[in-house]
């Protein structure tokens, strides 16, 4: 899937349980490179392998990389999960940016109608949605879930999420730090978005809708809504990586129409 350059590789992590290794950059771009001599060598995204760090499952010392406790605990977790679960090729681990540095996060392949569309192709052979329109909706899902606004966000969403007016209680007083940034950054994102679009997200990214289900509710044409998602998504991604381009991440340019005898102005007024 096109999200795979935020995967988390846990075979890292079983690779280093049997010695540390030493890191040095790889030939390919935004790659890092991990050798233990006689285990051999191996290539991991320098995001994947930063979120790894940051979550302390790794431990870095100059050059030199080893599994953490934190990280020897996670696998066995992961290997629990594995022995009883029917199907764990589902449940991937991804790096998500939720606005306070990489964080690592799981999904559930199957339920996570976001998922889903990233294992679509085009007719060309891309993928539909690209890793940063994926990265985009996880992030919104993420800040949604951890702004504790599941239960009570689809009955009245015309009050703003910041003020707390949708919970119970005390309202935003109750709401600890991290769930109330939480919260502002959602409504920060759905309002860069704009209401045409923010919907469709809110259903498919935090409320797991398939997009059958979001068709249906809002009569729109059969097969329309992956359409609509992925402007929305886009445009998501805009918000959080307003300085990048979409396609390969390179800054925005700002083109100029003009007369084939047009000069720029470089004076300043």
């Amino acid at each position: 899937m096109q999200a795979s350059s935020r995967a988390v590789p846990l075979r890292v992590l079983k690779f280093l349980q049997k010695g540390p290794g030493q890191v040095s950059p790889a030939a390919q771009a935004n790659k890092v490179l991990i050798e233990a001599g006689e285990r051999g060598t191996v290539s991991v995204g320098r995001v994947p392998f930063d979120c790894l760090v940051a979550e302390q499952m790794l431990m870095l010392n100059g050059n030199c990389v080893s599994v953490t406790p934190k990280g020897e605990r996670m696998m066995r977790e992961m290997d629990a999960a594995r022995a009883s679960d029917t199907s764990p090729r589902d449940i991937e681990t991804i790096c998500v940016d939720a606005g306070e540095g990489p964080r690592l996060a799981q999904i559930n392949l199957a339920e996570s109608p976001l998922a889903q569309l990233a294992r679509l192709r085009t007719k060309a052979g891309a993928a539909f949605l690209t890793a940063r329109e994926f990265e985009a909706g996880e992030r919104l899902r993420a800040d949604y879930t951890r702004g504790q606004l599941m239960p009570r966000l689809g009955a009245n969403w015309i009050a703003s999420v910041a003020s707390g007016k949708r919970s119970g209680g005390g309202g935003a007083a109750e709401l600890t730090d991290v769930a109330l940034g939480a919260r502002m950054r959602v409504e920060k994102a759905i309002t860069a978005v704009g209401p045409e679009l923010s919907g469709v997200l809110i259903d498919v990214c935090c409320f797991l809708k398939g997009m059958e289900t979001v068709e249906a509710e809002r009569a729109w044409p059969v097969r329309s809504g992956k359409v609509v998602l992925k402007t929305a998504l886009a445009a998501l991604a805009r918000h959080y990586w307003p300085g990048a381009a979409q396609q390969g991440g390179k800054p925005a340019q700002m083109l100029h129409w003009g007369a084939q005898d047009y000069r720029p102005n470089l004076h300043a007024r």
